[in-house]
């Protein structure tokens, strides 16, 4: 089969043609799936590493801990539940997607990251609250070290959904073009995934023991 070749007039008209932008990946296995979920297993072993010095801390200490005993659950036990809400929302928006649904999808993603940005206004108002610092002990350092990572990979996810919700809104995704709805929910669902492990180590962990 011989190569046709264009006149110049038409080959310059053909390269200004306008192109998509680079969203909307067709199916759900896209390389950015796999390379979120590689991602994932990075960031993981991450907070694994950071949990684990908080509990070996725990097991080499003198006295109680954390000191001044476990700590209070007034604004972390509803902020969970709001974090569990968030994902659900995010839940819901993929499937929404799945089936065509631009407007819920869309919805179901600002829904996600209103409730995140939530979440980090109550963590930050506890941050407030601690009769503790960063540098003040040692608990502190480890307190704030895991529970701000935590609080960073939240404000990443919020920049995801914000950006998805934007992009679903334009109507870049439908319902066969909508990788990157599902590789920003698999990351969602694992920052949400990740503070249970926090929680209840960190506060649960805690009240169970001076049962």
């Amino acid at each position: 089969m011989s190569d046709a070749v264009l006149p110049i007039g038409e080959a310059d008209e053909l390269l200004s043609v306008p192109r998509e932008l680079p969203v909307g990946t067709v199916g759900v296995h896209a390389s950015g799936w796999w390379g979120m979920w590689c991602v994932i297993a990075t960031e993981s072993a991450l907070f694994a590493y950071l949990l684990m010095t908080y509990l070996y801390l725990d097991l080499q200490a003198r006295g109680s801990w954390p000191p001044g005993g476990p700590p209070s659950l007034m604004l972390a036990l509803p902020n969970t539940f709001v974090l569990i809400a968030s994902s659900v929302a995010v839940g819901l928006a993929e499937s929404a997607m799945r089936t065509g649904s631009r407007m819920r999808a869309t919805i179901g993603l600002l829904c996600g990251a209103a409730l995140g940005i939530i979440f980090v206004g109550i963590q930050l108002l506890e941050w407030k609250r601690k009769p503790f610092s960063f540098e003040s002990e040692l608990y502190g350092s480890v307190y704030f070290t895991v529970t701000g990572f935590h609080m960073a990979h939240v404000v990443v996810g919020i920049l995801v959904l914000l950006a998805l919700a934007l992009w679903s809104g334009l109507g870049y995704f439908d319902r066969v073009r909508h990788g990157p709805v599902s590789i920003g929910s698999v990351y969602w669902h694992f920052v949400d995934v990740v503070w249970l492990f926090v929680f209840a180590m960190l506060y649960l962990a805690p009240h169970a023991r001076s049962l």
